[in-house]
């Protein structure tokens, strides 16, 4: 049985003019398409594919590695919106969608969220949510470690500075990174703590 969303190991089947035919058991013939066919592949072999559906709704194949899974969480950027929610890049051709029942504030394009990324029960469809809480296990604690490392990489791309220190408003933070004050002020506080960054009325900024 294949696993939407996730990895697979699938039997190359047959070569026809728009790529490979995998073996996909029940679900039929899963097509690798030509840009992601690998060199030297034999007829017969297993390869490693990420399953995941194209514009048609159609299951299809990849040897690109998505940001995320089915059943993990990370920092997407929205790529654009429309009238019934916001696409972000996770890393394959096709942007995940977020609809906007699955959004704690409207998504805003060229901005960061943490979701988690999960199949819709009704249509199957692969899907983002920002409303990870009710998936998480972790402590604050925990969560605001992973934030630290990409508040660290937000500083490292930006010039070694961000605006937004531990006086700034919790809307703003949310704004901007999509995580309560709490969990910015842990992150502060480890970032701190490591030596990495100096605190200033005039917000973070990294150490060299």
């Amino acid at each position: 049985m294949i696993k939407l969303g996730d990895y697979n190991t699938l039997r190359i089947k047959k070569r026809t003019d728009f790529g490979l035919y995998l073996d996909g058991g029940e679900e039929g013939n899963i097509l690798l398409p030509n840009r992601y066919v690998p060199k030297g592949y034999v007829l017969g072999q297993e390869i490693e594919v990420f399953l995941y559906l194209d514009q048609d709704e159609r299951i299809v194949a990849t040897t690109e590695h998505p940001i995320a899974k089915v059943g993990e969480f990370a920092w997407l950027e929205c790529a654009w919106t429309n009238e019934y929610g916001a696409f972000l890049n996770w890393g394959l051709m096709k942007d995940l969608f977020c609809p906007f029942r699955e959004q704690k504030q409207r998504m805003v394009k060229g901005q960061r969220y943490y979701v988690y990324v999960m199949e819709d029960e009704k249509t199957h469809r692969l899907m983002a949510t920002a409303k990870v809480e009710r998936y998480q296990k972790r402590t604050s604690y925990e969560q605001a470690l992973d934030f630290s490392d990409e508040l660290l990489r937000y500083l490292q791309t930006h010039d070694g500075h961000c605006p937004l220190g531990d006086k700034s408003s919790a809307e703003a933070i949310a704004q901007q990174f999509g995580v309560s004050k709490k969990i910015y002020k842990k992150a502060i506080g480890d970032l701190y703590r490591r030596r990495l960054i100096t605190i200033s009325d005039d917000g973070l900024f990294l150490l060299p």
